[in-house]
């Protein structure tokens, strides 16, 4: 009973050896990590949004300099003036708030929308890479225990997107 059962695994097992896959691995974290291209999506972002990040940051000064001269000068103020002052503050402070969530969000889309174009790249390059080499399958790295590093391929990826391929 035994010796079928051996016998009939060996039938069984013996074309699914013949049909093995060929497996390669990409890190993808790594591989966004060494693009040259982040640090141009960086710098045109930097640029995109370098005014308002510069308002925002003037309006944020303005609210440090106000609150300083409240806990200074509070004592030797006016009750009209304190008010005056109170209200100065809490009206930048919400504009402050309004400026810099709109900025953040806005930031965070664009941030968005270029790190899928930079994936795009990344699927087609990987696509690529896989056509030539004949991989019949490229899993992410998070999704493997353990690979031979001659099966991660996230270094030829950078290396194809570092050349513009």
């Amino acid at each position: 009973m035994v010796n079928r059962a051996l016998v009939t695994l060996a039938f069984l097992a013996t074309p699914m050896l013949a049909h093995a896959e060929k497996i390669a691995v990409v890190d993808m974290g790594e591989v966004f990590e060494q693009l040259p291209q982040r640090e141009q999506i960086a710098k045109s972002l930097k640029t995109e949004f370098g005014d308002r990040v510069a308002e925002v940051q003037k309006m944020q000064e303005e609210m440090r300099t106000l609150v300083e001269k409240q806990q200074r000068d509070g004592a030797l103020m006016s009750d009209t003036q304190k008010t005056e002052l109170v209200r100065k503050m809490e009206s930048l402070k919400s504009d402050f708030q309004l400026k810099g969530k709109a900025l953040d969000e806005d930031m965070r889309r664009r941030q968005g929308e270029e790190q899928n174009k930079l994936l795009v790249q990344v699927q087609q390059a990987i696509n690529t890479i896989a056509g030539k080499e004949d991989y019949d399958l490229v899993l992410q790295r998070g999704a493997v225990i353990f690979v031979k590093p001659e099966a991660d391929i996230s270094g030829k990826v950078v290396e194809a997107l570092s050349k513009g391929k």
